[in-house]
């Protein structure tokens, strides 16, 4: 669950870990690796390149605090400055450029600045209490347009003035009001009233038309309605159209659940809303209207011509929920569950929160990605402005449900031409479509394709992908034409880059097992890179840390192979015949721990050490679906979430046992989020296959999660109640007899506590024994906390101790 249990697994870079000289023998304990993260080092994060193309931009947090420092560093010696708060008020932020290069702007600490790039002149255009974001310049380069929440602005850059490119008002145009019954009687008795009325209307015509003919007034607002909820609005580079998307004003979105600090600094109880849960309340269907800008006329943009939007991909479903309730006397609540006549839809979110929208760079063109509620089609359409209406270009569907990533969109430097991602062979690819013609295939294979880069000239894409192997990511690049995809970084962990604006640079984040975000630089065709950054602590990278084999367990569910991490000690000649092993179950569910990046996991991969040191040998397996595998691996848990999932961990098990002398009756089992969930699934749904399990913030009742992610995989639970069942270990809680902890924050506002203490009270009314809680009163999903991690991880290493390692019969 990449938004449940995942805060992100972005950009991970590498400095080889023989960098540094493995020579310390010290052995480890709990105290040191569960400490603040700070004694490991820190990772580099968001690097830009400088306006100019000489210098690179990175951040770091800063030791002790969750402040993170801006550093400025030159690719040509590796010399980095880290910015004071006098350096930054010459810092610059990412930068956008105008199509002539003569321009570019950016946003820093929240102002918009235009740079002359013929002269270096650098102006500061705003400076406002409230945050500007999304700078773009006017396809004639004449203006530079900005945001402010939803509001545009357009700087003209010859006379340094600033006006709202619309005004939007979402109330009803009272100019535009036509008489009641009533209103006209008063009318037509009085001519005092007539003459009031008349003045008003002339004078609105008067101004009206003067704001027709003198652009140098504020524009007339648009009356929009009190029925609809702005949500975001995009302006078009020419200036001539915003698009503007709504949703319904007064949509409940349901009852939401309280957070509940027990231990607050006001020294009361205090409660705090939380998301709601799955099914409560659908979210709300998204509009789209058109506005012309210059002849102040408004269109609403139907969706009723998207290819399928009329279908009902759940029918089977429905129609076997539906009976059910009917021969159950509740036809209040089948018929609640009738199909729409039209599906409805929201907006793709792009990363920065916007909605899906991309113009071309003349202004010309516009696209739109839209999703549907029930996550079956993602559609891209275009605008036809004279007919005011969309045009359908591209419809991805799929039977379980759309993927949250590889959304990506946008055009070529043609203004006429699309290109997206598509999942539509089974892998993200890349693809171009001309507005009026078919589409081509420009990557295809049995690997991903992400964050496409198109260069400053236009002529080659840049990606990242991992085409040599699974768990092996590079930047690679083709001719946005067609042609040859061509390797162009060697690391094998690569997450992050960004092209430098001449085209001939890239920058690039890379990491490795021990060793965070490290940032580079080599040629955008590629060549040997030179390294910029070493920000891991001596103390960290002495240790002789154990290097992960990346291996491959085969599925006896015919799902192929399962790649996998191996733990183990670096001798195993005289391996015991047997011996205990662990099981460590990534959370997010679609997120992949098996690669060559660094792991988002450091506090385990730690523990993994520690583990092994004790005597055990661990495994951290990318079951079915983890991400990185294509959407048949990712959608295999479709209406049965934890079912794939245990068999390619009782898989793992099997390859343990066969392979290093594991006792099968030996296994421990642990992980967090959904790697907590698969933890409660293992022990409950395969009773006695592992020796304990220890699951952390974990989802026990998907019923009472999100829509956003829950619905997805398992449909509404109104119309697939049995997928929820099936999928929820609170289901299975009478088949407990293995020894389970559980830890759960109780301040978790992701995986609420209450679904811990929901699954604690059944044990309790089973007559279970062998299960425990341990609550943490200051921790939300991610614990934050030095103390907490090392009273959790405590907690663990005692459970395996006492019922994992000496193989203890219960």
């Amino acid at each position: 669950m990449r938004r449940l249990l995942l805060a992100g697994l972005i950009a991970l870079t590498v400095l080889p870990v023989a960098a540094e000289p493995a020579t310390s023998a010290q052995p480890l304990d709990l105290e040191t690796i569960m400490a603040n993260p700070d004694w490991m080092g820190h990772a580099v994060e968001n690097p830009y390149w400088s306006i100019d193309g000489r210098s690179l931009y990175y951040s770091l947090k800063r030791d002790g605090s969750p402040v993170h420092d801006l550093y400025r560093v030159d690719p040509a010696t590796g010399q980095s400055t880290k910015l004071d708060p006098a350096a930054m008020a010459n810092a610059e932020g990412p930068a956008v450029y105008d199509r002539a290069h003569q321009h570019a702007a950016f946003i820093l600490h929240g102002d918009v600045f235009l740079v002359d790039l013929g002269s270096g002149r650098r102006v500061q255009v705003t400076r406002s209490s409230q945050p500007e974001s999304s700078p773009q310049f006017s396809a004639d380069g004449r203006s530079l347009q900005f945001r402010e929440s939803n509001n545009w602005y357009v700087y003209d850059i010859a006379s340094g003035v600033t006006s709202p490119a619309a005004v939007l008002k979402f109330t009803d145009d009272p100019q535009a009001k036509t008489p009641d019954a009533l209103q006209q009687q008063q009318l037509d008795l009085f001519k005092e009233l007539r003459q009031n009325k008349d003045d008003k209307d002339a004078e609105h015509a008067e101004q009206q038309a003067l704001a027709a003919a003198d652009p140098t007034r504020a524009p007339l607002p648009f009356y929009l309605g009190d029925k609809a909820q702005l949500l975001d609005t995009e302006l078009s580079p020419d200036g001539r159209w915003m698009l503007v998307v709504t949703q319904p004003a007064h949509h409940d979105d349901g009852k939401a659940p309280y957070v509940i600090h027990y231990v607050a600094e006001s020294g009361y109880t205090e409660t705090e809303d939380a998301r709601t849960y799955v099914g409560r309340n659908d979210p709300a269907p998204q509009s789209v209207l058109l506005l012309d800008l210059s002849a102040h006329k408004q269109y609403p943009l139907s969706t009723d011509n998207l290819p399928g939007i009329k279908d009902d991909p759940l029918k089977a479903i429905r129609d076997k929920t539906v009976a059910a309730l009917e021969k159950a006397g509740k036809d209040d609540e089948a018929k609640a569950l009738k199909a729409p006549d039209v599906r409805p839809i929201t907006m793709y979110s792009m990363d920065s929160g916007t909605a899906g929208i991309t113009w071309s760079e003349d202004g010309r063109n516009a696209a739109l990605e839209f999703l549907s509620i029930d996550s079956k089609d993602r559609w891209i359409a275009t605008v036809d402005f004279n007919k005011h209406a969309l045009v359908p270009q591209h419809r991805l569907h799929n039977d379980a449900w759309i993927n949250w990533i590889f959304n990506d969109f946008g055009w070529l430097k043609d203004g006429r031409t699309l290109w997206y991602l598509s999942e539509e062979t089974g892998y993200s690819q890349l693809y171009t479509k001309s507005v009026d013609g078919s589409a081509k295939a420009l990557t295809s294979g049995k690997f991903e394709v992400s964050e496409p880069q198109l260069s400053n000239d236009g002529k080659w894409f840049y990606l990242r992908t991992n085409q040599v192997a699974p768990y092996s990511y590079d930047v690679y690049r083709v001719p946005s034409s067609g042609g040859a995809l061509s390797r162009v970084t060697q690391y094998g962990g690569m997450d992050q880059f960004a092209l430098s604006p001449d085209d001939n640079q890239l920058a690039v984040l890379h990491s490795s097992a021990y060793v965070l975000p490290q940032l580079a630089v080599q040629g955008a065709q590629g060549g040997t890179p030179r390294e910029l950054t070493n920000t891991m602590k001596p103390g960290f990278t002495a240790h002789a840390w154990i290097q992960p084999k990346i291996i491959e367990v085969p599925s006896s569910h015919g799902a192929g192979v399962i790649y996998a991490k191996y733990y183990g000690p670096a001798d195993e000649t005289d391996a015991l015949s047997s011996r205990p092993a662990v099981i460590f179950v990534h959370g997010a569910g679609y997120l992949q721990d098996v690669s060559e990046s660094a792991t988002y996991y450091q506090h385990e991969q730690l523990f993994n050490n520690l583990l092994v040191q004790q005597g055990y040998v661990v495994l951290d397996m990318d079951y079915r679906a983890s991400e990185g595998y294509g959407s048949a691996w990712r959608t295999a848990i479709y209406r049965q979430m934890g079912h794939p999932e245990l068999e390619d961990l009782l898989d793992g098990k099997a390859w343990l046992v066969k392979n290093h002398g594991v006792d099968p009756k030996r296994v421990g089992i642990y992980g967090g989020s959904y790697g907590g969930f698969m933890t409660e699934i293992a022990l409950l749904r395969a009773p006695g296959e592992f020796a304990a399990g220890a699951a952390q913030r974990p989802p026990a009742d998907w019923i009472t999660y999100n829509d956003q992610y829950t619905s997805n995989i398992l449909n509404d639970p109104q119309i697939d109640p049995e997928a929820y069942k099936i999928s929820s270990p609170i289901t299975y809680a009478e088949n407990l007899r293995d020894p389970l902890l559980i830890n759960h924050g109780l301040i978790d506002d992701n995986v609420m506590a209450s679904d811990s203490l929901r699954l604690y009270e059944r044990f309790v009314e089973l007559h279970k024994k062998n299960f425990w809680i341990s609550l943490y009163p200051l921790e939300r999903h991610e614990f934050e906390h030095a103390d907490s991690w090392y009273d959790e991880y405590r907690r663990i290493d005692e459970l395996f101790e006492t019922w994992v390692k000496p193989g203890t019969t219960h």
